[in-house]
């Protein structure tokens, strides 16, 4: 009789151990949810500044009515020039809280014959003026700091500086060149040099531009 009663209770607790150890398993659904806007009128948003040699903007959205993806057209360079935009585009932040720019990539053909600045004034060359360089045929450290937006796509810098429609370029522009401060304004104005010297040959070149940031929320 005690024998059995030893066996049974050895028996009840393999059972309880083996029960605390098993792996359970649940589902819950959760819906998400996101709205794909124009390229202007994001948080984060790119406007458009120069003119190209043709006449529109440097930054300019095509496939306006499908895709709207934004590009920027340089024009036709001559072979030994270094053309410059001090202004191609400003980045503004529409995002209530700070973002930083941390850094950008250049991939495509003869993307070491690519220079990018962030720096204040629209009208200054960036080497002259307060600057960062993120890009000089490679990647540089380096970053800018964006101040919280007003989550409004028809201004930046605050609500100091209107954004109207280019309806040509299909994309927003500046209608001023306000002086960005980094870590006070909401936008930083970016420079961009195609240094011609050492490419190899005429042609046509393409490539992208990506630009990293990093928010504290």
């Amino acid at each position: 009789m005690d024998v059995r009663k030893k066996v049974l209770l050895v028996g009840i607790a393999v059972a309880v151990l083996s029960a605390a150890v098993a792996t359970q398993y649940a589902r819950i659904t959760i819906g998400y949810e996101f709205s794909v806007v124009h390229p202007s009128d994001g948080m984060i948003r790119f406007v458009a500044l120069d003119n190209a040699s043709d006449g529109s903007r440097v930054l300019r959205v095509r496939n306006n009515g499908t895709t709207a993806t934004m590009n920027l057209s340089f024009g036709d360079i001559p072979k030994g020039m270094n053309k410059t935009y001090s202004a191609a585009f400003a980045i503004v932040n529409e995002e209530p809280f700070e973002v930083n720019i941390t850094g950008v990539t250049v991939t495509g053909s003869e993307s070491d014959a690519v220079r990018i600045w962030l720096h204040s004034d629209a009208d200054t060359d960036a080497t002259g003026d307060t600057s960062v360089m993120l890009w000089n045929g490679a990647a540089l450290s380096g970053y800018w700091r964006l101040a919280a937006g007003n989550g409004d796509e028809t201004d930046m810098d605050g609500a100091g500086t209107s954004t109207p429609w280019d309806t040509n370029d299909f994309i927003r522009y500046a209608a001023g060149t306000p002086t960005a401060v980094s870590g006070t304004d909401d936008f930083v104005w970016v420079q961009i040099s195609i240094d011609t010297n050492d490419v190899a040959a005429k042609g046509d070149y393409t490539g992208t531009i990506e630009f990293q940031f990093e928010a504290q929320t």
